[in-house]
């Protein structure tokens, strides 16, 4: 089954074509980091217009470099939610028009489900029931992974998700959008004990929260400002990813062990930092776990992922009609279209 996915939930539009699920066809991805730069965030007016600019010539040249035609495919698929509404409806408009042209099935996608289905893509012994960590910029979640179409959302952020606070704390740095990245560089070269960071506490032990450490981070630079102090920038980064990687993977592996997974997977932007990937597997080795990661250039949002997770929601029958709209929020274990 060969299924032509879109996804424009933020500030990549994107296209592929995917085969049963497990092979990739294409894929193609137009980003607009550098425009975005420019504010050091994504701007959701100048994406949704990028996205309408961009829609058509990305699915003509995944298409293309599947060797194939638009009518040839079985079934359309689009990330409905969550995401910027605005660039939601892009890709959600596009894909009902495109199905209801040619006559093919529509098949709705949550965002986050298809972040976790691009492991499927690299790893094709993986199945459920598996635990799974999702980081991304909007999203931190602890994920029981029941059935390729049945979750179980057990522990998520109760403000900043990972990557927004990446995001955040790199620009107080003074690193460009994105910065996670920057940070990643940085901390290679730096003294991760050299200042303190909080470990934030939730009452629920499996949720999340960023925003103090975040604060901690931009007081600290501010505080040293007004003292005519230097920050070591690259020790400050080394600090706050080492920080951000052990709250993450305690949590994860603490539910891992107390859920009885012995199987693991990570997801999401966040899943493509160094720090965390290592951190992450240390600790599974220690305890006897196996962990699964998306290769690098599926760690951030991408069309291929999306048309993997539409493959088994096809299987389960769920499919929409023309009354398909975007959502900007929506758990990913209550989805409803």
């Amino acid at each position: 089954m060969d299924i032509l996915a879109i996804e424009s939930s933020c500030d990549e539009t994107a296209a592929a074509v995917i085969r049963d699920g497990r092979e990739i066809i294409s894929s193609v991805v137009a980003t607009q980091i550098e425009e975005h730069k420019l504010y050091g965030g994504v701007v959701p007016e100048i994406a949704s217009r990028r996205h309408c600019e961009s829609i058509v010539g990305v699915v003509d040249e995944s298409l293309a470099k599947a060797g194939m035609k638009a009518q040839d495919v079985d079934a359309i698929a689009v990330s409905f939610a969550p995401g910027l509404i605005g660039a939601l409806l892009v890709g959600v408009n596009f894909a009902k028009g495109l199905a209801l042209a040619l006559g093919k099935p529509l098949i709705p996608v949550h965002h986050i489900r298809g972040h976790i289905a691009a492991n499927y893509l690299a790893h094709p012994e993986l199945e459920p029931p598996y635990l799974c960590l999702v980081a991304s910029g909007s999203h931190s979640h602890i994920v029981k992974v029941n059935s390729w179409t049945e979750f179980e959302t057990i522990g998520q952020t109760v403000d900043d998700a990972a990557g927004e606070a990446f995001d955040k704390a790199a620009r107080a740095m003074g690193f460009p959008y994105p910065g996670g990245v920057h940070i990643d560089r940085a901390a290679k070269t730096g003294d991760r004990k050299k200042y303190q960071l909080p470990h934030p506490h939730t009452a629920n032990p499996y949720d999340f929260s960023f925003s103090g450490l975040k604060t901690a981070v931009i007081n600290l630079i501010h505080n040293a400002k007004q003292k005519g102090e230097e920050i070591d920038v690259n020790s400050l980064a080394a600090c706050f990813q080492y920080t951000v990687s052990d709250i993450l993977t305690q949590k994860f592996i603490t539910a891992a062990k107390e859920s009885g997974y012995k199987t693991l997977a990570l997801a999401g932007g966040v899943a493509a930092n160094s720090g965390l990937r290592s951190m992450l597997q240390q600790r599974a080795d220690y305890n006897g776990m196996k962990v699964y990661y998306p290769p690098i250039e599926l760690c951030g949002d991408n069309a291929a992922m999306i048309g993997c997770q539409a493959y088994y929601e096809f299987q389960a029958g769920h499919t929409a009609g023309a009354d398909l709209n975007a959502v900007a929020t929506m758990r990913l274990d209550r989805v409803t279209w």
